[in-house]
């Protein structure tokens, strides 16, 4: 039985709380704080980027999660260009200031790792490396799945 009434509701509320989830098993926070840093991390990279990297990475989020990255979005800005970790850890740390204190490279590696374990592998990579080496050093990097297929006795084997 849909606890919305529409599938797509039920859906996006289950990822989310997932990822919500995952987010609170990383930094022992509750889940209102752990839905903050989940918004503070994703907009500190979505201005970061370029726009159509960043509408290519919304499309891959949760609908609920899109919502919350696209919350104070410009689009006529120009990408920022934090050129050090420290810029950007501060520009995160700003947003972060709202809530329970929680450190901001903390917050952007347990939010970078569940983007790594749910968004796929192509999409993450673009959006790691449009970001310079330091802050891509805290993201890890996504792991491929080697999966076998057999068809008429024949055995394939692809990354997914």
């Amino acid at each position: 039985m849909s606890a919305t009434g529409l599938d797509v509701f039920d859906k996006t509320l289950q990822t989310t709380h997932t990822w919500l989830k995952e987010i609170m098993e990383e930094l022992g926070s509750d889940r209102q704080v752990s839905w903050h840093v989940l918004g503070a991390v994703l907009r500190t990279v979505r201005d970061r980027i370029p726009v159509e990297l960043g509408a290519h990475l919304s499309a891959e989020l949760p609908l609920l999660v899109r919502g919350l990255y696209y919350d104070q979005w410009r689009p006529a800005a120009p990408p920022e260009r934090y050129r050090s970790l420290d810029e950007f850890l501060d520009i995160l740390s700003f947003d972060l200031n709202s809530t329970r204190p929680v450190d901001p490279q903390d917050a952007a590696v347990a939010v970078f790792s569940v983007l790594s374990r749910h968004i796929p592998v192509g999409q993450v990579e673009k959006v790691r490396h449009a970001l310079p080496e330091d802050i891509r050093a805290l993201w890890p990097s996504p792991v491929s799945v080697d999966v076998e297929i057999e068809v008429d006795e024949v055995r394939f084997s692809r990354d997914v």
